[in-house]
């Protein structure tokens, strides 16, 4: 049960089975089912005419980070697509990577080495050879952004989740920390219109909480980013998100960095653990239940948990869910999250 690989499968072996069933009705049935997929691809292709094709490749980011800093740098690397890559920005300083490795710089007072490997485009199944290039410079902690390329290409998400799963399971065996980013909410992509948009965004929590349920099972943590950017850029789309209206902008990668640095500080143990609360969305349930929890609220972070000494129980799999702190400036945490006053950007 707390395999991805059985947990997705399932979903779509129901999706199409809604599908068989709504296809064998009446002609009346066929026709607006014929006329409903005209809509969605008429959609697509004004969607992707709308969004303007990669210009230029994301600012390279890589470099020691808190150089002035004693002691051994600590090795991050960030993998994935292009929102690990950083697209849509122009500064080094603005790249996830980058306000990530600060963040942790000043927060552990040591020195950082970030290597970024993610690449611009990227599936799940392109993880591969950037954690063989990850291992070669012996990482202490991953991050990880992939999802979106794979709900727009229609990657079944048992395929995407399996790639990722190799992938944690590797840096894990390595004695990496791997923290994941969970696919976001495309729904909230404006160029994207309805239906088309809702699918969109079903498709995309239904790989989210799929990604989570394997990752957690594989020995990493994850962070929900889903529709973190939707409300800020329902009101600001000129500030949150880049030139293509696809990608986010500096302050929407700051947003991001915000909501990961406190999961990638707890899983290198350097900040202590509080309770949480047995109330609301906190607190330790099944990990298929946190998985769909998480996809459904942005900014919760998950990972393995036990009950009573026990890693399992009746549903599987014990999971934890946090609701942390959001640290950093530039990046407004949203309403109810408590805001941290140091600041995420730097130079190397």
């Amino acid at each position: 049960m707390g395999d991805a690989r059985s947990v997705a499968p399932v979903r779509w072996q129901h999706a199409r089975r809604i599908a068989r069933l709504a296809a064998i009705g009446t002609g009346a049935t066929v026709a607006a089912t014929a006329a409903t997929g005209g809509v969605l691809l008429g959609q697509a292709r004004q969607a992707r005419r709308t969004i303007p094709m990669a210009e230029a490749p994301p600012p390279r980011c890589d470099g020691v980070y808190g150089a002035r800093f004693p002691g051994r740098p600590l090795t991050m690397v960030v993998l994935g697509d292009s929102s690990a890559a950083g697209y849509g920005v122009h500064r080094r300083r603005e790249t996830p990577g980058s306000l990530l490795a600060t963040g942790l710089s000043r927060r552990l007072h040591r020195p950082v080495r970030l290597h970024r490997f993610a690449v611009v485009g990227a599936l799940s199944a392109g993880l591969k050879p950037q954690v063989e290039s990850a291992l070669e410079v012996a990482p202490d902690v991953a991050v990880v952004l992939v999802g979106g390329n794979d709900v727009t290409n229609r990657t079944p998400p048992a395929v995407a989740v399996r790639y990722l799963v190799d992938a944690v399971r590797t840096l894990r065996a390595a004695g990496c920390e791997v923290i994941v980013g969970t696919c976001p909410d495309l729904g909230t992509i404006r160029p994207i219109q309805p239906p088309l948009r809702w699918l969109a965004r079903r498709w995309s929590r239904q790989l989210a909480a799929a990604q989570t349920v394997a990752v957690v099972e594989a020995g990493g943590r994850t962070v929900s980013l889903g529709d973190l950017l939707g409300p800020r850029f329902a009101a600001e789309p000129g500030r949150m998100f880049a030139w293509d209206r696809f990608h986010p902008s500096a302050e929407g990668y700051a947003m991001a960095a915000a909501a990961l640095l406190p999961t990638v500080l707890s899983a290198l143990g350097a900040v202590p653990e509080r309770r949480p609360s047995l109330v609301g969305l906190e607190g330790v349930r099944s990990l298929p239940e946190a998985a769909h929890e998480a996809a459904r609220h942005a900014g919760t972070e998950v990972s393995g948990a036990q009950l009573r000494g026990r890693d399992r129980g009746p549903g599987g799999r014990w999971a934890q869910l946090r609701r942390r702190a959001f640290f950093g400036v530039g990046a407004v945490p949203p309403t109810g999250t408590a805001a941290d006053s140091a600041t995420l950007e730097g130079t190397a």
